[in-house]
């Protein structure tokens, strides 16, 4: 690496020196949006791989598809920062990257099958180095101790050392992760555990920074995560009866029957948002397995993405915007029509949901993002918390409340009938 003349404290930049020199077993490390956690993550790579022959690394995000778009190409960022980009052969269709000079891999999986990766194997060294990114979206801590368990054996050299990193958002404290790495009482052995924000990230321009700052005078209790890489606290959220659980949407679907969908529109600040779910009416169950969370959408490209989903000819409850549904409904988006809301629609929708049990699949993060953080209005002068959920972190959520919205709507109806029935008997 001497070679290349490029000092790696001016590449790092602040907050991550002791990341960067840490040796512990387990590395990990909580962080807020743009705390460049996991650009730093693959500059340290780059600049280890290098410098230790023997290493070669496994790169795990909870789906495979999505390392491509994320620590693949963050790879590639950090070799051409540190000026070695030639030192690597970079395979596009794997992905893989290997060191030219000695066969050492960089190789990536998702954990679509968590027990497939234990049986990877290298040509060159030893696969002793480990790192899960976005590991706030492994379900399970087993999911993860099996793929620990595959990186194993030893090698004859004074600098050896096995190493497993972990990076994540801290959406809830209720999550695995904490208690695996940063509270004292329960936490592995051999742990170097930190937190990093933006305000580590010396590298960002000044419209991010005044976005950020700006959450804690619009949205503070989303600022302590997205901002200081706080863990999401339970305590007031609106629902708590929900759980993220890996299962097979298709084979849900033909067991059930049913499927929802409902939209909520944006452009500039808020997302477009279309999540899918599978209901169960007999068991008051809803199987959340797909969601669109994206800004800047124009109308055709509303249209594109339902038609890349096959929603074409399904029923869609949208947001009440009827230029859009009409100019989505023309393109041929024949039967998605606006939600009825009313008064007291948002209180009797979300009562509607509370009474399901809520099933997300791991593959929707904002959905699990969402429901991680969606909370009830809290007294400014009592600290008590109200029965009026803030209208904040629900883009998703109030899709998925108007796709049940005729459902909910007949439940109501069957209370007032009920309670209409017990004051007729009561005289």
């Amino acid at each position: 690496m001497t070679k290349t003349k490029v000092s790696m404290s001016q590449a790092l930049g602040k907050g991550y020196n002791r990341f960067f020199h840490a040796k512990n077993f387990y590395r990990a490390v909580k962080g807020s949006r743009g705390s460049k956690k996991s650009k730093t993550t693959a500059l340290c790579y780059i600049h280890d791989i290098l410098k230790y022959e023997w290493a070669n690394l496994l790169v795990v995000r909870r789906y495979s598809y999505t390392n491509k778009q994320s620590t693949y190409t963050d790879f590639k960022w950090a070799a051409n920062k540190l000026n070695v980009y030639d030192k690597f052969k970079f395979n596009e269709s794997m992905p893989e990257i290997t060191v030219k000079a000695t066969g050492q891999k960089i190789l990536f999986r998702g954990l679509d099958n968590e027990f497939k990766i234990t049986s990877i194997t290298v040509d060159v060294g030893i696969l002793c180095w480990a790192w899960f990114e976005e590991a706030y979206q492994i379900e399970n801590q087993a999911k993860f101790e099996t793929v620990v368990e595959s990186i194993r054996g030893a090698y004859d050299s004074p600098d050896f050392y096995k190493q497993i990193t972990v990076t994540f958002n801290p959406w809830s404290e209720n999550h695995w992760l904490k208690a695996a790495f940063f509270d004292e009482e329960t936490r592995y052995k051999n742990v170097f555990a930190d937190t990093t924000t933006f305000r580590d990230n010396e590298f960002l321009d000044e419209a991010d920074r005044v976005r950020y700052f700006d959450l804690y005078s619009t949205n503070p209790r989303r600022a302590r995560v997205v901002c200081d890489g706080n863990w999401g606290v339970v305590e007031g959220l609106v629902f708590d009866n929900y759980e993220v659980v890996d299962f097979d949407p298709i084979r849900k679907i033909k067991e059930i029957g049913l499927t929802v969908h409902g939209m909520d529109f944006g452009f500039t600040n808020d997302p477009t948002t279309l999540p899918s779910s599978i209901f169960d009416k007999e068991k008051n169950e809803l199987w959340i397995y797909d969601e669109l969370y994206e800004v800047g959408m124009l109308t055709q490209d509303i249209y594109d993405a339902i038609a890349e989903r096959n929603l074409l000819k399904a029923e869609i409850t949208a947001d009440n915007q009827p230029i859009t549904i009409a100019d989505l409904q023309s393109k041929g988006v024949r039967r998605i029509h606006r939600a009825r809301k009313g008064a007291d629609s948002i209180k009797a929708g979300v009562s509607f949901m509370q009474g399901l049990k809520i099933y997300i699949h791991p593959s929707c993060e904002k959905t699990i993002e969402e429901f991680s953080s969606y909370s009830y209005k809290q007294d400014k002068k009592t600290g008590k918390w109200l029965n009026d959920p803030e209208d904040k972190n629900n883009h998703i959520i109030d899709a998925i409340r108007y796709s049940l919205e005729t459902y909910s709507i007949q439940d109501k109806r069957n209370i007032n009938d009920r309670l209409n029935a017990f004051k007729a008997i009561l005289g």
